[in-house]
């Protein structure tokens, strides 16, 4: 992945934030707070998953269509990585 150090550092960003949410949790902080880094969280965990599916895109599909190898199939596994997503 020519992203392996970004994605890899946005992990452990989003690792933080849950281990941050645990120990809010545990301390019985007040809701909003807690939804709000949950929001955060998913917000990054969406973001991230954006990129990685972009470079499948550009990356492995492009690769796949353009050598010609077994076209039909890529699409569906790029269809399935995109309905798994939502």
């Amino acid at each position: 992945m020519n992203n392996q150090k970004n994605l890899i550092h946005r992990l452990s960003i989003i690792e933080g934030q849950i281990r941050g949410i645990k120990k809010m949790i545990e301390e019985d902080q007040e809701c909003k707070s807690i939804v709000t880094q949950i929001s955060a969280a998913k917000s990054a965990m969406e973001n991230t998953l954006a990129l990685i599916l972009t470079e499948h895109l550009e990356k492995c599909l492009k690769e796949q269509i353009s050598d010609g190898s077994n076209v039909d199939s890529a699409i569906k596994e790029t269809v399935e990585m995109l309905t798994k997503s939502l």
